[in-house]
């Protein structure tokens, strides 16, 4: 539970009202120099956001994740279910990264990268504010009754909302199954592909209820992030913050009067304005310190240092700063629990480097035939008989496939009605195959043997496998 202002405790979120129904929300809307740099950065994310599924880089899409094939492309690296162990190892990178942006920073994510938050503030929001006008207009027209002005600016924004969703849903859709198949699909008409037609209508039912109704309530309610701030911030995280020292004074804060002396009265630079309150977008009062609900969007910064500016005071009431920073004017520095985080982060991206320069385009497995032994042939030959699967993780075809024994005078023949085997893009080849080595060059009952993939007179890819013969008796 928070303490309030007047010494209550709120013991719950801002967005439920005392009775425990929704407490809709209408948030003035910000201006400022923080509001116009996250523009600048949401639209530049927004612009990667849609065109990453259709930019290609070594005939990979951008970014991928085919959930149903378990095939992933990340920033055109390939991942396929054999790689998966390196998939593993990014999603790492990626939650050390952000946990050490946390502990450094807060919800700085949620507030200036966060998707819900981009889509929500800078794209429905506008809309909204473009429509229904700023935050008093808005409580106005909910209040009106249905007449034709409230009936025709609630038809024009659902109407923008879906349009966007349905917009959101077919990118999103290209991530899971790729731009090429979505493209295709759009083209052939959604009679012809009823099956992915169904999905992207869910989608956009899912992406109009957040932006439309759910809302701020992602990040308060569904999102487990914003309840990682319990564990992650300390005294030393920047945070969006409220200096009480400044603005609490000796004797409070008190309401704005011209020509006053505030300081010799004892009261500190808050004028309790509220509008750092109306202009949250979860609704909170950030004078009454970190909360769940915020998401460091700056807005109250903005708005806060309008205020400041408009009275002649110095800006910065409500800036980024640390608890110790406001308590004891100490500077931000790295923590031990940081260097250890950035410590990790060094280690899994070596990590994730070198098997990234170690990987193969083209992986080769060759497994013993389940309950098969040797087989005897003429003239001393032992036989061993095998399965393969060759997968192509390129964008390329690879023919000429033929494999070959390293130190060993033996024969690999492989059952096949052609001469060398192809390799699809983006596809695997599986058969079997015979081993046959003279008995004189067997050690004993297990040898291993180095198998040489190659295409044409290139060698691509070696695996390894266990021939069986016949035990040794000395």
């Amino acid at each position: 539970m928070e303490t309030t202002e007047n010494g209550s405790f709120r013991d719950s979120i801002a967005t439920i009202n005392d009775e425990g129904k929704r407490a809709w929300i209408y948030p003035k809307k910000p201006s400022g120099k923080y509001y116009e740099n996250r523009k600048i950065v949401s639209y530049f994310l927004l612009a990667i956001l849609f065109a990453a599924p259709f930019i290609k880089i070594n005939g990979n899409q951008f970014l991928m994740f085919n959930v149903l094939e378990r095939r992933f492309n990340i920033f055109g690296f390939p991942f396929w279910p054999q790689d998966f162990h390196l998939f593993v190892i990014s999603m790492l990178i990626g939650v050390v990264f952000i946990t050490l942006f946390t502990v450094g920073f807060g919800r700085i994510f949620c507030g200036w990268i966060c998707p819900q938050t981009i889509f929500m503030e800078m794209v429905f929001r506008r809309i909204e504010y473009w429509i229904d006008g700023d935050r008093n207009k808005q409580r106005k027209l909910d209040r009106q009754k249905w007449n034709a002005e409230k009936i025709r600016k609630r038809l024009l924004k659902w109407l923008a909302f879906l349009v966007i969703s349905f917009l959101i849903a077919n990118v999103f859709l290209a991530y899971l199954i790729g731009s090429d198949k979505l493209i295709r699909y759009i083209t052939e008409g959604p009679s012809e592909h009823f099956s992915t037609l169904f999905p992207l209508i869910i989608f956009t039912a899912v992406f109009y209820f957040v932006f439309a109704w759910f809302r701020e309530q992602v990040c308060i309610i569904a999102c487990p992030y914003g309840r990682l701030q319990g564990v992650l911030l300390d005294n030393k995280s920047i945070v969006v913050a409220y200096d009480h020292k400044r603005g609490e004074g000796k004797n409070g804060r008190k309401k704005f009067r011209k020509n006053e002396d505030r300081a010799a009265l004892g009261h500190g630079d808050c004028i309790d304005c509220l509008q750092c309150v109306h202009v949250c977008p979860t609704g909170i009062d950030i004078r009454n310190g970190t909360q769940l609900e915020c998401v460091n969007c700056t807005a109250c910064i903005d708005e806060c240092d309008h205020i400041m500016k408009s009275i002649n005071l110095p800006k910065g009431l409500i800036r980024y700063a640390s608890e110790d920073e406001i308590e004891k004017k100490e500077k931000f520095k790295l923590t031990a629990r940081m260097k250890g985080y950035i410590a990790v982060l060094i280690i899994l991206t070596g990590v994730l480097t070198g098997m990234l320069l170690l990987r193969n385009d083209i992986e080769a497995r060759v497994l013993r035939l389940p309950g098969q032994l040797y087989e005897h042939k003429e003239n001393n030959i032992i036989s061993n008989v095998f399965t393969y699967k060759l997968i192509n993780k390129t964008v390329h075809e690879i023919d000429s496939v033929s494999f070959k024994l390293r130190k060993y005078d033996g024969e690999i023949k492989v059952v096949s009605n052609a001469d060398y085997i192809t390799i699809a893009e983006e596809s695997l080849a599986e058969g079997t195959l015979f081993i046959e080595i003279d008995k004189k060059q067997l050690t004993g009952d297990k040898n291993k043997l180095m198998i040489e993939v190659y295409s044409g007179d290139q060698l691509i890819e070696t695996t390894t496998v266990n021939f069986l013969g016949p035990r040794s008796y000395n």
